[in-house]
């Protein structure tokens, strides 16, 4: 009789297509009770969908593409030339799947390791470019958000005054610094880890997670330590121009991303005010970090119909039913695609990568 080769558990073998279901009705969801409350039919009238107007659409699609081949120059960058611009792009693709039908806290980033390692890379050198990948991702956060706090002030970021949820000007401002904290908390550790002492941080982190709330996750945690060892090991002695590329195209990827909504706000409506309404949206991102739905569905909706609503110069009266519809109409370009791309490539890599390799054993 024939030995069977144990094939050990995946955790992209967890996921599910059919959970991409639930961000879209959790967002759609939002949406749909901000209409009841906010519904005038005359808000309709002042989306004209003129030449200009879905000229400026297309610019902003036009962003999010931009972001994805900042993701996959990266990526190419990181993996030495290793992974060519199509593989690159769609490890990207099931990388921001991933993240979009997980918490915004979770991301994809654990289940990242396994499609780098499964297009070719060691599973080293692959934990080794995913957790730098997220150091870049958190630099860009870093280093922009005293610029925007320090260039537009806290009043014009955060001064919206109170909505009837109770959600208002204080509210924000405790959701950035949160945000913000753990960002800058994580970088520092990575910092410290990747470029001093790795292995006097994995003794560290081993350390903590001994303690009796945190044991459980001990095995977690002794894994985050080697990934970091990994990384110190492949990325530390890299020269000066590869670390330029790779946060260039961090923060064309990022940028990028930011300017969809000046993009769409243009399509539409006379706009000025384009610095601030990039800076509102990278301290909404940093808030939408303490989200505990898939993608941050529903709270980024929220937010953003809050946040960027003084961005449209129309009567008080409508400017709610034209933010939620504005709010719609920014996730369908920058959220929604990466539900349908992901779902329709997932099962296919899976089916390569596990189903037909299982049944070869």
């Amino acid at each position: 009789m024939h030995k069977v080769k144990h094939i050990p558990e995946n955790p992209a073998l967890r996921i599910k297509t059919s959970t991409a279901a639930i961000p879209v009705v959790v967002g759609l969801g939002v949406i749909f009770y901000m209409f009841s409350r906010e519904f005038n039919p005359e808000a309709f009238t002042l989306f004209h969908f003129s030449y200009h107007a879905i000229f400026w659409i297309f610019i902003a699609a036009l962003f999010m593409v931009g972001r994805d081949i900042g993701y996959t120059l990266r990526l190419m960058t990181l993996t030495d030339g290793k992974f060519r611009f199509w593989k690159s792009l769609k490890v990207i693709m099931l990388w921001e799947f991933t993240s979009a039908i997980t918490p915004s806290a979770v991301g994809g980033t654990s289940v990242a390791v396994v499609y780098v390692n499964k297009e070719g890379l060691t599973v080293g050198h692959s934990s080794a470019v995913v957790m730098i990948t997220s150091f870049l991702d958190e630099l860009y956060f870093i280093v922009m958000f005293p610029l925007v706090v320090l260039i537009a002030g806290t009043t014009n970021l955060f001064d919206i005054g109170t909505s009837a949820s109770g959600i208002g000007t204080n509210e924000l401002i405790w959701f950035s610094v949160i945000g913000f904290s753990l960002k800058l908390a994580w970088v520092l550790t990575l910092s410290y880890g990747l470029f001093v002492n790795p292995r006097g941080l994995k003794w560290l982190i081993l350390l903590i997670f001994k303690l009796p709330l945190l044991r459980r996750w001990k095995h977690g945690a002794n894994r985050a330590g080697s990934d970091i060892i990994s990384s110190s090991k492949h990325f530390r002695n890299k020269p000066f121009s590869f670390w330029l590329k790779t946060i260039g195209y961090s923060f064309l990827s990022w940028t990028s991303r930011f300017l969809v909504v000046n993009a769409l706000l243009i399509a539409f409506f006379p706009v000025s005010k384009h610095l601030l309404i990039y800076a509102r949206q990278l301290v909404m991102w940093i808030m939408m970090l303490v989200s505990p739905t898939p993608g941050g569905s529903g709270f980024a909706e929220f937010v953003f119909t809050r946040y960027l609503s003084e961005f449209i110069p129309v009567n008080a009266a409508l400017v709610g039913s034209v933010a939620v519809g504005m709010a719609l109409l920014w996730r369908l370009i920058s959220y929604y695609p990466y539900l349908i791309v992901g779902a329709l490539l997932f099962p296919r890599w899976v089916k390569k990568h596990f189903i037909t390799k299982k049944q070869s054993v």
